[in-house]
Order: structure tokens, then C-alpha cells, then sequence
């Protein structure tokens, strides 16, 4: 497969008027055109910083990190941050707004988005108006609509109860492979990281370092709930728990 991205031994640190902090110690680890990969480790391991620092948002202190040439890369961000001001369209256009690309095509291409993936109807609606679930949606459309070739998805469900989760996980996985976009999500939940994911990077404690890189090879790969009773799935779920707290 074709890499769209290679990280090679990046480190992050911070000063303080005392001392040197390191958040990531060496991280490498590649990622393939269409992949969806998963990063999980302890909490404060610096998951969040690796995608500040590949949206650009921080600066990496060592290391390199190679994109393939023009792509973009897009960050889907833990809260909505849906305006509450502004209608379901509205929010859809923002980031087009910003970057000053507001069409007709494009907008076209929002409102194809919204009815394909059943937000038609509530277009004219306020966040206000909606469900956990469908601001999910609605934040992941907002994001697609710039064209992304690589969305950076960050605790991206974690606010939402169990069962709105598995389902708009569902969602967001056969959205993103649908319009065949690359992601890489930093969760805690390992569960979804199997259940979504091609691969799934364990992370260290801080300084974090890349502990194991799991490829997610189930007996039939099918949607994410139904991946949850792969029988292998509860493999990987124990060999990743355990890489996770055996040194706590």
C-alpha cells in the first residue's frame, strides 16, 4: 500500500524555568492511503499532542513527519464546536468559509453530503435542536466539506452515553470509508480502537514511545458492532489492555 504519511522518531518537549518536559519521546509509525488507524496509551501520554503537532496547531521539537505532497489533513476536535447561532447548513460551510471557498460546487457538495447521510431534513435546525449523535454528524460533515484527504478524529465520540457511541461510531467509520478518507483517532476506548480500526498504535506512559503496533486482522471484517464479536477480537483486546497497564 501507498503511504500517505511517515513519522519518523518525532519528540515533544516543554520548558519550564526549572526543567525539561518531555511529553513525546520517540514516536515512529507510518500510515497507508485509506488506512484508519487508532492511537491509544495511559492518560497525558501525549496521544492529543501527536495530532496538534501534525495539524500544525503545535510545533514538534525533534523528528520529522513527511505528507505526501498536497494533501490536506483535517481535525475533527473532541467537542462539536457547532456555533449555536448558526444553522445545521451554516456550520456545514464554516470551514469553506474560512478558507475562503465558498462555491456553488462546494456548497453542492455540502447539501449532498447532509442528505446522503440524513441530515437533509434538518438543515434549517439550530445545535440546540439536535442530538448528541447528529452533532457528531454534523461536525464530521463540517470537516469533510474542505476536502480532506486525512481527518485527525480526537476523543470524537467520548462525550456522547454507550449506545449513541457504538452508533455514531458506526457512522463516522462508513462515512470516512465511503469517501475513501484516511483517519487517525486517538481514543481510550480499546474496544472501539479494534472494532474501527486497521491498525491500532499502543503508546507508553510519558515520555511516551510506541509500545506495539497491532494490525486488526479479524476472521470477516464487516461493520464495527459486528466486529466486536470477531473471535479474535477479544485477543487483541487483552493483548492491548495489557500492554496498557501491565507497568502501572
Amino acid at each position: 500500500m501507498k503511504k500517505v504519511l511517515e513519522i519518523n522518531h518525532l519528540k515533544k518537549y516543554y520548558h519550564t524555568e526549572d526543567r525539561e518536559i518531555f511529553a513525546l519521546k520517540d514516536i515512529s509509525f507510518d500510515v497507508n492511503h485509506g488506512e484508519f488507524i487508532s492511537i491509544v496509551g495511559p492518560s497525558g501520554c501525549g496521544k492529543s499532542t501527536i495530532l496538534s503537532i501534525l495539524a500544525n496547531i503545535e510545533n514538534k521539537s525533534d523528528g520529522s513527519i513527511n505528507i505526501e505532497q498536497n494533501k490536506k489533513i483535517a481535525y475533527m476536535l473532541q467537542d462539536d464546536s457547532l456555533l449555536p447561532f448558526r444553522t445545521v447548513l451554516e456550520n456545514s460551510l464554516l470551514g469553506l468559509e474560512f478558507e475562503h471557498n465558498l462555491t456553488k460546487e462546494n456548497k453542492e457538495y455540502v447539501l449532498k453530503l447532509l442528505d446522503t447521510y440524513g441530515l437533509k431534513d434538518f438543515i434549517n435546525q439550530y445545535p440546540k435542536e439536535l442530538s448528541g449523535g447528529m452533532r457528531q454528524r454534523v461536525a464530521l460533515i463540517r470537516t469533510l466539506a474542505v476536502n480532506p484527504d486525512i481527518i485527525l478524529l480526537d476523543e470524537a465520540m467520548s462525550s456522547l452515553d454507550y449506545q449513541t457511541r457504538l452508533r455514531i461510531g458506526e457512522d463516522l467509520y462508513k462515512i470516512i470509508k465511503k469517501e475513501k478518507k484516511t483517519a487517525i483517532m486517538v481514543t481510550h476506548d480499546i474496544g472501539e480502537a479494534i472494532s474501527m480500526s486497521d491498525r491500532v498504535i499502543v503508546l507508553t506512559n510519558r515520555p511516551s514511545t510506541v509500545k506495539n503496533i497491532y494490525e486488526i486482522k479479524l476472521k470477516e471484517k464487516k461493520n464495527p458492532i459486528d466486529n466486536r464479536s470477531d473471535p479474535n477480537f477479544s485477543k487483541y483486546f487483552n493483548q492491548i489492555w495489557r500492554d496498557l497497564y501491565e507497568d502501572i
